[in-house]
């Protein structure tokens, strides 16, 4: 289990996928993404399972894109390729017929918040940190508007997508993005559990169906379009500029 970038535990009624790839920050590599699949699709499976918790280990939920494969391959082969991935793995979350509930304590950036926006519960400790940073790499965050858009509110939206300025806990609660921003997660968590398992495994899909039915349709609606406005925009200039940037640790040259 060691060279798994997500751990899987089952545990009173609850799978907890837990992302455990600290060194990129558990950023969005293949690697992950495609064990994050595999475990939703095993707690899927599992009668024994009521719910699943996503949660992560390190100070950070997740960095986004992992960039360091964006930068070794053929650009528009790769982000295809990252875009089919990354879509596969929000309609599971959305899709999955047991309620998702990630736990946050650290920091959430770019595609990781699309992750937290497609879960149904989110309790967020009062110390996270979120931030849309695809403006500043010449991108813009395509398809993980699939399911931030439905969450957040229209204001939050303009004003985060634009700027990529970093925002905490309460303003990701006030504006929709998280359910609940606490000092303690955990202790929340226990609380949610709690009241999850009072739910009857039927009456929880069809509750989640309900509430996901109008998000999973638009998704439906939108996401091959949104796939090819994303992989149109790898191997520009810009996008070129704004990764490498990233990766010396320098201002890309609009921002200078």
């Amino acid at each position: 289990m060691a060279d798994r970038y997500v751990r899987y535990d089952v545990d009173s009624g609850f799978a907890t996928l837990t992302l455990d790839s600290p060194h990129n920050r558990n950023a969005l590599s293949s690697k992950l993404v495609r064990e994050l699949v595999e475990g939703l699709e095993q707690a899927a499976g599992d009668p024994a399972v009521r719910g699943i918790v996503l949660t992560h280990a390190g100070n950070t939920f997740c960095a986004g894109a992992d960039l360091s494969e964006a930068s070794n391959a053929d650009p528009a082969v790769a982000a295809d390729d990252r875009t089919r991935a990354m879509l596969t793995l929000l309609r599971q979350l959305i899709e999955v017929p047991k309620p998702v509930v990630a736990v946050i304590d650290g920091n959430v950036r770019a595609g990781g918040m699309g992750i937290v926006a497609a879960c149904d519960i989110v309790i967020a400790g009062s110390g996270s940190s979120f931030a849309l940073t695809e403006v500043r790499l010449g991108l813009a965050p395509f398809m993980i508007s699939l399911t931030l858009l439905p969450r957040l509110s229209s204001r939050a939206a303009s004003r985060y997508y634009l700027t990529g300025e970093k925002f905490d806990a309460a303003e990701a609660a006030h504006v929709g993005l998280v359910t609940i921003a606490v000092d303690d997660p955990q202790a929340e968590l226990a609380k949610v559990r709690d009241d999850l398992r009072k739910g009857s495994p039927q009456g929880l899909a069809e509750s989640k169906r309900l509430v996901t039915a109008a998000m999973l349709a638009e998704f439906d609606r939108s996401a091959d379009e949104l796939a090819a406005r994303s992989a149109s925009f790898f191997g520009t200039d810009e996008v070129r500029e704004g990764m490498m940037a990233f990766l010396q640790r320098r201002q890309p040259s609009w921002a200078q």
